[in-house]
């Protein structure tokens, strides 16, 4: 990466809301699966490698920063699904197999679908009832994310 694009990520990380934040961070998950996959068509082993381990950080951090406080229920649901993502991935590392991280791919897209549409739907209903923009309580299932890529 240039100068130019290093400053313009650290722009947009440093100004993005905890929402914003978790969105880009499945984007990047996702982004990081599909490219492991590619490595994977391409036998670029070292790559393979790479993406997955990329992605397995992200997914990790997701798991770390559940808050069992707000929803016990959720983030143990939660902590399930992102371990057994972790487990696919690393099937798909070991054995060199794309079809588990299309699996992990299509659960990690699903998900970052589904938080979307809640955040829509809380900025909503926020709106609403009080006139005005109100900051996004939708992310009371996760502590703040602190993520290094």
């Amino acid at each position: 990466m240039n100068g130019y694009t290093n400053q313009y990520l650290a722009t947009t990380v440093n100004s993005a809301s905890p929402e914003q934040l978790m969105l880009m961070l499945y984007d990047g998950a996702i982004r990081f699966i599909s490219l492991g996959a590619q490595a994977i068509e391409n036998g670029l082993v070292d790559k393979r490698a790479y993406y997955i381990n990329k992605a397995s950080a992200i997914v990790s951090e997701f798991a770390a920063t559940l808050d069992r406080n707000q929803n016990a229920q959720l983030a143990d649901d939660l902590d399930a699904l992102y371990g057994y993502m972790l487990r696919r991935m690393l099937d798909a590392n070991l054995k060199n197999d794309t079809a588990p991280l299309l699996e992990v791919r299509q659960l990690l897209s699903d998900l970052r679908a589904t938080w979307a549409q809640a955040i829509d739907l809380n900025k909503k209903e926020m709106r609403e009832a009080t006139g005005t923009e109100a900051p996004d309580k939708t992310m009371a299932t996760y502590r703040p994310l602190v993520v290094a890529m």
